[in-house]
């Protein structure tokens, strides 16, 4: 008996010494540490992008056993470009659902933006960056005058934007005039938006390691504000593996795009434009409005913010962006006709930003809710026309995308109303 406690007790590991810890247990608590955090967040309604990426990432699967051309860098590049219109637009509307508000009218005035541009360039002669120009301050206008009537007379949004809707889709009629469509220079400025690529690798490569030294250095700059006034932040661990996940993604996007014709001017134009607008929302005063009308506008009243100011600013940001939407969506087509800007435009906007994560209730969402939300819609949409499935259905699956999206929505912010986070 004594023999075999002896072999038993030798037999058994030695402990770690002083100091030290085996480091499987210390990445085993590491894992459970990010896995109790995740559940937590679950719990409290706060599941963030990760459904919208699961999504996406089972819409790739799926088309991808399909169809082996649908992960190809011909479709992915084409698929770049092809979000660029729409998610403009639903940028816009991530803007005004932030308030808690709905714009009914972004694709009217996207229509309407590039038959202004259309009519001003090709009738009459007006250089195309003038008439560019004019047509995205038509849509700043438009959007405007919709901001100023929904923030003056209290009426809903998406009442004042339905009126706008049509209103805007009569004007535009009104500009085409009878020649119904109008064909835009196949060289143009305006076309080289969406046909234009930099052929040289270097340029993804090194627009792919700024993205990722920019997101680094940013968030090392906001742990460290945090620290200096004691309010929570994020590890160096954390920001390192968060950093090292975009770095994958970014220069794995740069080389899939390299492989067919380059880094498309449509898509880089449409990342700053994100980017700089999600600086914006959560950087600055105004965007802190923003988010703090979407949370209570009567605590906004109290707090003496100026409601309708940033109210009218959301609309005319709305209809700014949609007219910029409308411009790239002509380019794609090098033409305006009587119905631009209609169709399901403006039900794939707001499912866009919806189904990326930005609230129905208000105050909760980013400008890059909108690119996830893009990116499975035409994701499905590419699929949809390579496997040749009908229109129909993919119309029931974006639908019941969206309605999956609505209902995670209202279950985070009951349950963000039990944790009193809402």
């Amino acid at each position: 008996m004594h023999e075999m406690a002896d072999n038993t007790r030798a037999a058994s590991p030695a402990p770690p010494g002083p100091g030290r810890r085996p480091r499987a247990g210390a990445a085993g608590r590491a894992v459970a540490g990010w896995t109790a955090t995740f559940r937590h967040r679950l719990r409290a309604g706060e599941a963030g992008s990760l459904p919208v990426l699961l999504v996406l990432a089972l819409v790739w699967i799926v088309f991808q056993s399909l169809n082996q051309n649908f992960l190809s860098p011909r479709n992915l590049s084409n698929l770049g470009v092809d979000i660029v219109g729409t998610g403009l637009i639903a940028v816009g509307v991530v803007f005004v659902l932030l308030i808690g508000e709905l714009d009914l009218s972004v694709g009217s005035v996207s229509g309407l933006a590039a038959a202004v541009f259309a009519v001003l360039n090709v009738y009459h002669g007006l250089p195309e960056w003038l008439a560019l120009v004019v047509a995205v301050l038509a849509g700043t206008a438009a959007g405007t005058v919709q901001g100023f009537s929904f923030a003056r007379t209290r009426v809903p949004a998406f009442v004042v934007t339905l009126a706008g809707l049509l209103t805007w889709n009569g004007v535009m009629l009104a500009v085409l005039g009878t020649s119904g469509t109008v064909n835009l220079d196949e060289n143009g400025l305006v076309a080289r938006l969406t046909n234009y690529y930099f052929t040289d690798d270097a340029v993804a490569y090194a627009v792919a390691a700024l993205a990722t030294g920019a997101v680094f250095l940013s968030s090392y700059l906001e742990r460290r504000r945090r620290l200096a006034v004691g309010m929570p932040h994020r590890s160096l661990r954390d920001i390192a593996v968060r950093t090292a996940g975009l770095a994958v993604v970014a220069f794995a996007a740069a080389y899939v795009l390299d492989r067919f014709q380059g880094l498309p001017l449509a898509l880089l134009i449409f990342l700053v434009l994100v980017a700089g607008l999600d600086v914006l929302l959560r950087r600055t005063h105004y965007g802190r409005q923003v988010y703090a009308l979407g949370g209570s506008v009567e605590a906004a009243r109290r707090a003496s913010l100026s409601v309708a100011g940033v109210q009218t600013a959301v609309l005319a940001a709305s209809g700014t962006l949609a007219a910029c939407g409308g411009m790239f969506l002509a380019s794609r087509i090098t033409s305006v006709s009587q119905n631009s800007g209609s169709g399901v435009l403006l039900l794939n906007a707001v499912a866009a930003a919806v189904i990326g994560g930005t609230s129905l209730f208000g105050g909760r969402g980013t400008t890059w809710s909108a690119v996830l939300g893009i990116l499975v819609i035409q994701s499905i949409a590419s699929g949809m026309a390579l496997t040749d499935t009908p229109t129909a259905v993919q119309l029931v699956i974006t639908g019941g995308v969206l309605f999956a999206a609505v209902v995670i929505d209202s279950l985070s912010r009951r349950s963000q109303e039990a944790h009193g986070r809402a």
